[in-house]
Formats: structure tokens, sequence, C-alpha cells
């Protein structure tokens, strides 16, 4: 099985090009493809300018190019949409079902997988404290151990609060690139120290199962 791996960010392309391998194991291929943000998804699923680079303007266009080159249960070459966003504040349920609408819009369609990092993908990291302790062994075990996995708290401050120096106050002060440039280096540090098959974030073990059934089927 090879599989086409779309996220929102550049620290979300980092992360799982270290943990993709550890879920499906040899004898499978991926490509993780990073966008320039979620956005939001076009009215009359018309797709935005391709240029700009964000991930739910274009998904109406990726999607339906997938479809045309790899068709759900061809016999030829067996590939895999997966689809990695941060759920942020949205209905799981809602936001679900359009992403879904989309991709039924499709003739024909591509084998295709929605998942999402709930509230947003450091919820993959604080999942493994341990892994977050072994890359930041200064890391406030008070915050950790606060922390109530996939829960709607502000996840990525609440890890700034546990790492970073001065905490998310002072991360926040540099502005957006600094908090962008911060994520991907928690990406690096953290990634290499977790274990994919304990971690505690069920919107991780949800994203970790897909995979293993798609790779398990496309054996």
């Amino acid at each position: 099985m090879h599989f086409e791996i779309l996220v929102e960010d550049q620290s979300g392309k980092k992360a799982l090009e270290i943990l993709v391998p550890g879920i499906i194991g040899d004898g499978h291929t991926f490509r993780i493809i990073p966008y320039k943000g979620i956005g939001r998804i076009p009215k009359g699923m018309t797709a935005g300018e391709p240029e700009k680079r964000i991930l739910l303007d274009q998904l109406p266009r990726l999607l339906r190019g997938y479809g045309e080159t790899f068709p759900e249960n061809s016999t030829d070459y067996r590939t895999a949409v997966v689809v990695v966003c941060d759920l942020d504040d949205k209905c799981l349920k809602t936001f679900r079902q359009k992403l879904l609408d989309i991709l039924n819009a499709c003739t024909p369609k591509p084998e295709t997988r929605f998942c999402f990092a709930v509230e947003e993908g450091e919820a993959w990291f604080l999942g493994d404290p341990a892994a977050v302790k072994a890359a930041y062994p200064k890391a406030k075990d008070a915050v950790l151990n606060a922390y109530r996995n996939d829960s709607i708290c502000g996840t990525w401050e609440l890890l700034a609060d546990a790492v970073f120096p001065g905490g998310v106050r002072k991360l926040a002060a540099g502005g957006y690139q600094s908090v962008g440039a911060e994520k991907s280096r928690w990406a690096e540090k953290i990634a290499p120290h977790m274990d994919v098959n304990t971690n505690r974030s069920p919107s991780f073990i949800h994203f970790r199962d897909k995979l293993r059934e798609l790779a398990a089927a496309g054996a």
C-alpha cells in the first residue's frame, strides 16, 4: 500500500515523517504533503487558487485528481489518501460529514480516510508524556499531569507552558512565525521518543489504527 498523507503545516509533516514508519511497518510506502494552513471548505466545492496551497481550499480538486489516478478498489496499484487536520473547535460529526460530502462528489473516488487531531496536533505529543519529558527533561510535570487527553483546552498553549522557557506568553510575544517555528522544533524533538503503540490520545489511536487497517488490506 502507498499512502498519500495530506497535512496542514510543516510541523505535522515533520512529526509524521518520524511516526508513520513505526505505524505501517515495512512493505509500504508513503509521502507526507504539507500545506500552508487548514483554510476552509470552498462554497460549491470549487477549489481556490492552487498556488496558495491551503489544505481545505484545495481538497475538492485534490480528491478528484486522486480519484482519477487512483480509484478505490483498483487492483493495479493500491493507494490510500489520508487527510490529517486539527479539529480546533469544530463539531467532529459535522466537520467529518462535510469532508465526506467532498469525497462522495468524486467520480471515481479515491480510497480516503479523514483523521483529526483533537484539539490540535500537539495533543498527539501530549498523549505520550514520557516522550515530552525525554525531549524536554525540565518540562513542568504539574502542567503535563493536569492535561486531559484530547480535551479542548488550548493544546499548543498548554505544551508551551510545559516546555518553553517563559511559557506561552513569552512564545506568543514573538508572533505567529515564532510560534510556527517552535511547533516544528517540538515535532523534531518529541516525535523520535514517541511510542506509537502506547500513545494515550484517542485521536492519535484512531489515526494509527486507520493506517494499519489500510496497510493490512493492501498487503
